[in-house]
């Protein structure tokens, strides 16, 4: 081989090898930036974050650029005399006028933005999201899908979260019911806590409202494009906080009144007749679901707990003791405790049916069973 044809080589080498970097370098670039918008907000958020990125990376450069030369140019040496000088009003108005003006330039966009992002009228959809230790409830309040209301859990398998399984490709950001809007219309989400602070974040719509027991508060936001959009609970909100992902898939406005349709007919079918009266095996079929859902996070799907914060249920003296204490507890919980109150998680069949399994699973075999009238009539 001819020293050219190396040379044309090894500029060959060294060309590929610097694409790669580069490559890498803009897929670095993008797992880190912003997830791509999926709403005009959520651009204009985007758009705001560059520029500002490369308002500070000018300053940046222009601040150490000149500290650098003053450094180099001003540097003690032999044969150099220090200057004297004390003030320079010409370097004290530019260094004053300059910031205000890039402050005023940055002020007017992003005020603009916040004040687009509080806008929640004229909404075609309402959901309520209602944060829960460690999951999401959604009732949908007004527009087409009104009455439509679900609990959303996280539905990775225990197996993987304990590392005894591979990993599936949505880890942690998986739940059993996803939230349903159509894309084109506006969604005004109202959220609110039963426990801590909680709060609703989708960064592909530019949407993070604090969800806080005892207030409303709400955002909104119009995808233009279908898709399945993830998020999670941005507030530390216990021991099992990034456990309460959020998914919202958006579809078509045909696919959304197929969905709605389908969920009224699920819901109608599965409505409890309360005047219906359980055999053990029923209560103790759903409690297990109902457990798994709302309970096992913290006392383990063997009943065993997590001492001192989490007590063991299997062989507890509330879980084996009178049945009215076991009531109590589920409904109104224990102040001062991590024991929240599932008065209002809960219908009367759910709590009827997770007493009963409590009572008689694992180790426990107390024999007895709940109604839902006792729930109801405890209730009133």
């Amino acid at each position: 081989m001819t020293r050219a044809a190396q040379k044309v080589g090894v500029s060959r080498l060294a060309g590929g090898m610097m694409l790669a970097m580069l490559t890498q370098i803009a897929n670095a670039a993008y797992q880190v930036n912003f997830q791509e918008p999926a709403t005009k907000l959520a651009q204009t958020v985007y758009d705001l974050h560059m520029m500002m990125m490369y308002v500070c990376g000018a300053i940046f450069v222009g601040v150490f650029g000149v500290m650098f030369y003053s450094i180099v140019r001003h540097r003690k040496a032999p044969g150099r005399v220090a200057a004297t000088f004390h003030e320079n009003t010409t370097v004290e108005i530019l260094w004053t006028v300059i910031p205000t003006i890039i402050l005023l330039f940055i002020v007017w966009p992003v005020t603009k933005t916040v004040v687009a992002m509080r806008d929640a009228t004229s909404a075609d959809i309402t959901i309520k999201a209602t944060g829960y230790q460690w999951k999401w409830g959604y009732d949908y309040i007004k527009g087409e899908g009104e009455g439509i209301k679900f609990k959303s859990v996280l539905s990775t398998p225990r197996e993987q979260i304990e590392g005894k399984a591979p990993k599936g490709e949505h880890y942690l950001l998986e739940v059993d019911n996803h939230v349903v809007v159509p894309v084109g219309k506006k969604i005004r989400i109202l959220t609110t806590a039963e426990d801590v602070i909680h709060s609703w974040f989708v960064p592909a719509f530019a949407v993070k409202q604090d969800a806080i027991p005892g207030f409303i508060r709400d955002t909104s936001f119009r995808a233009e494009r279908e898709g399945t959009f993830r998020g999670q609970c941005a507030e530390l909100c216990g021991k099992d906080h990034g456990f309460m992902p959020i998914v919202v898939d958006v579809v078509s406005a045909d696919k959304y009144s197929d969905w709605v349709a389908e969920q009224k007919t699920k819901m109608a079918a599965v409505a409890d007749d309360p005047a219906k009266v359980w055999t053990m095996d029923e209560l103790k079929t759903r409690g297990e679901s109902v457990y798994a859902q709302n309970c096992a996070a913290c006392h383990q799907p063997t009943g065993k707990g997590l001492p001192p914060a989490f007590p063991a249920l299997d062989g507890s003296k509330i879980a084996t003791g009178p049945k009215e204490g076991h009531l109590d507890r589920v409904l109104n919980g224990k102040a001062g405790t991590a024991m929240a109150a599932f008065g209002k998680q809960l219908s009367d069949v759910e709590i009827a049916a997770v007493v009963t399994y409590e009572r008689n699973a694992w180790g426990n075999k107390v024999g007895d069973m709940v109604q839902p009238s006792e729930v109801k009539a405890l209730r009133q």
